[in-house]
């Protein structure tokens, strides 16, 4: 049997990748992953570096909706697909719902297994509004925290959808943001 020749190139692909709502154009090694590429080369450092093996959910980000482990998906496959990750949250100066929530209820301490969770249960809330506990258990399953336990952090989850689904009621209201409401002005 002849032996198989794998050849791991150096030189530097440029690929054009959409990442929090905004086209990109980057140029990285072929080997680099994901991960590599959102903290080294695009300096989006949000997402966090845990263990390299896909088993502490740290670095979980989205693509096309769905959670997936970055340090385990290689860059180059990521193109023409919509990449999220915890740093395109926050709209302006406004934090996401689940951001005030764990900041609210305590559902974050250290803060490095806090970037996977978020995008964790965003997954599972942009599919799911009024999800119960057993299904935010199921979500978040492959992040690991090893400061809070897990009670604040499935409240957290749960307030955040709560908000999430207020706040859609008030929008199909026009009782949004004093700037965002129907009828642009202030209400008496």
């Amino acid at each position: 049997m002849k032996p198989v020749r794998l050849e791991v190139t150096r030189r530097n692909l440029l690929r054009n990748l959409r990442v929090n709502r905004e086209d990109v154009q980057v140029a990285f090694a072929s080997y680099k992953t994901l991960l590599e590429v959102l903290r080294e080369d695009l300096n989006l450092t949000g997402t966090k570096h845990g263990c390299e093996l896909g088993e502490c959910g740290a670095c979980t980000i989205l693509i096309d909706g769905e959670p997936l482990l970055s340090c385990l998906t290689l860059a180059v496959e990521c193109e023409g697909r919509a990449i999220e990750t915890v740093d395109g949250l926050v709209k302006g100066t406004e934090l996401h719902p689940l951001q005030e929530a764990f900041a609210d209820l305590g559902g974050l301490q250290c803060g490095y297994c806090t970037p996977g969770l978020l995008m964790s249960a965003k997954a599972l809330l942009d599919r799911e509004p009024q999800p119960d506990r057993e299904r935010i258990k199921e979500a978040l399953s492959g992040n690991l925290c090893r400061c809070t336990g897990y009670q604040q952090i499935f409240e957290s989850v749960e307030e955040a959808a709560r908000r999430m689904r207020q706040a859609s009621v008030n929008d199909n209201l026009g009782e949004g943001p004093p700037g965002n409401r129907r009828g642009g002005g202030a209400r008496p």
